[in-house]
């Protein structure tokens, strides 16, 4: 969402723009479909993995399953967890971000008006089960950026490059073509 901020601010500065699994609004925290709503059924065990996560009692095994476990909640096919992220991660740099978003930016974060400023040609992608910001907003990204274009991944989460690695290749070859 970071670069949907900027591609507004600074308009001239980008040649192309990509933006996927994302929101212009802090409205997804309370969508029904999106795992940070208290209406998603999923949001209770969002808050014990996240309680997990920051105790500094949790032995380090029990944050690495909690942190699989929140993993998985933002995977169409939760099986292939291994398969997906074979290769280790710390995970350090994106809870540092994540915590700075979540405190500093989001209590009043919607850029909805802003982004039809946006100049350079966008590709906005989401999967069509995404748990985290669903489908709507990044429909509504396209909706309000002149001359978007929408992908849609019909068999993910909030990791089509992962869990269609093909079509999401083929995605990122028309975003370099774009000027």
């Amino acid at each position: 969402m970071l670069g949907l901020v900027y591609a507004y601010k600074h308009p001239n500065s980008l040649k192309r723009l990509i933006v996927g699994g994302a929101s212009a609004t802090n409205d997804y925290m309370e969508h029904k479909d999106s795992i940070y709503s208290h209406n998603n059924p999923s949001n209770k065990k969002l808050k014990e993995i996240f309680s997990i996560l920051k105790s500094n009692k949790a032995t380090k095994q029990e944050r690495m399953q909690a942190g699989r476990e929140w993993t998985e909640m933002s995977l169409y096919y939760p099986s292939k967890f291994e398969e997906y992220f074979s290769k280790p991660s710390s995970g350090r740099v994106v809870q540092k971000r994540l915590d700075y978003y979540s405190y500093q930016e989001l209590p009043n974060f919607d850029i909805r008006n802003d982004i039809s400023k946006i100049k350079s040609p966008t590709i906005v992608f989401c999967g069509r089960y995404d748990a985290q910001c669903p489908f709507v907003y990044s429909k509504e990204i396209h909706l309000l950026i002149p001359n978007s274009k929408l992908f849609i991944f019909e068999e993910s989460n909030h990791s089509p490059f992962l869990e269609e690695k093909n079509k999401f290749n083929e995605m990122i070859k028309d975003f370099v073509k774009l000027a």
